[in-house]
């Protein structure tokens, strides 16, 4: 729903940061699902988060993904934290990275939100696991 005539090179940057970590499929769900009352917001996240914070080049998109995880775990963002660890696929980030980011979570932000995390982290994993397996089969 954002007027793509009117699009900054920031935004445009985002938009290709945000379908390298998150897919075209996510993407182009948000993108389906935009509406006028949260296509600032759209817009906002596309520009500042990918196309400055996620599209910078001190940090590699596999230690941006463990720094995101850590602190959306220790925010207790629970759809955030599942779908930046589906994102892993993308940005490199291992199981073990994963694994030592919420070990830092649970000695930084306390346990609870560390198992929550892991639990969540569990469960994703298994999916793409288990959709990783199907598609083999299928091929």
């Amino acid at each position: 729903m954002t007027d793509r005539t009117d699009v900054s090179d920031r935004y445009r940057q985002g938009m290709i940061t945000r379908r390298s970590v998150l897919g075209d499929a996510h993407v182009d769900r948000a993108n389906a699902n935009e509406t006028p009352f949260d296509q600032p917001f759209q817009r906002l996240i596309t520009e500042a988060a990918w196309g400055t914070v996620w599209s910078g080049s001190h940090f590699s998109k596999r230690e941006r993904s463990i720094v995101t995880i850590a602190l959306l775990a220790a925010l207790g963002q629970d759809d955030e934290v599942a779908m930046h660890i589906r994102a892993t696929a993308n940005t490199g980030a291992t199981k073990e990275d994963i694994r030592e980011a919420l070990l830092h979570v649970a000695i930084y932000a306390g346990v609870p939100a560390a198992n929550h995390a892991i639990k969540i982290a569990k469960s994703v994993y298994a999916e793409m696991e288990a959709s990783a397996g199907a598609e083999e089969v299928t091929k």
